[in-house]
């Protein structure tokens, strides 16, 4: 593959400002949810860059490494994810492909009742702050790194 431009190298700008709507987005929302956000939305973009990242960063904080072993195929293994966890799944399922459905009626209402309308908002928000970010890795062909567990 050929070499590609760093986005932060020209928009040092704009990647300042998604970093700060990550930051935004993960206020009050528990770490490993907002990294099955990212992992999730990753395997739907593939971005192998983002995707190894946000693994080794879910292991680092406690997650069950099985757990995502089967994260693709959530729906196969619905014992292994609470009703919380099913919901974001969907969720971001729906946020990342949204050109198909938009966000369901069923999910968004689900949704409201489990987490409320502010925590929703912001979940929404880091679905949609990581499609941007896997957008910015596949465009410019960016490479796993190995990270030290």
């Amino acid at each position: 593959m050929k070499k590609r431009l760093l986005f932060h190298d020209y928009l040092p700008e704009a990647y300042k400002l998604m970093k700060e709507i990550d930051a935004v987005a993960k206020v009050g929302i528990e770490p490993l949810y907002i990294e099955m956000i990212k992992i999730r939305t990753s395997q739907l973009n593939g971005c192998a860059y983002c995707l190894n990242m946000h693994t080794t960063d879910a292991i680092k904080l406690g997650e069950d490494p099985q757990r995502l072993n089967v994260l693709s195929a959530w729906r196969e293994a619905l014992n292994w994810f609470t009703e919380e966890e099913q919901v974001i799944l969907q969720l971001t399922e729906e946020v990342t492909l949204i050109g198909q459905h938009g966000i369901s009626d069923k999910v968004y209402d689900r949704a409201v009742e489990l987490f409320g309308e502010e925590k929703l908002a912001r979940l929404i928000l880091a679905a949609i702050s990581i499609n941007s970010w896997t957008r910015v890795g596949v465009s410019q062909h960016l490479h796993p790194v190995k990270y030290k567990l």
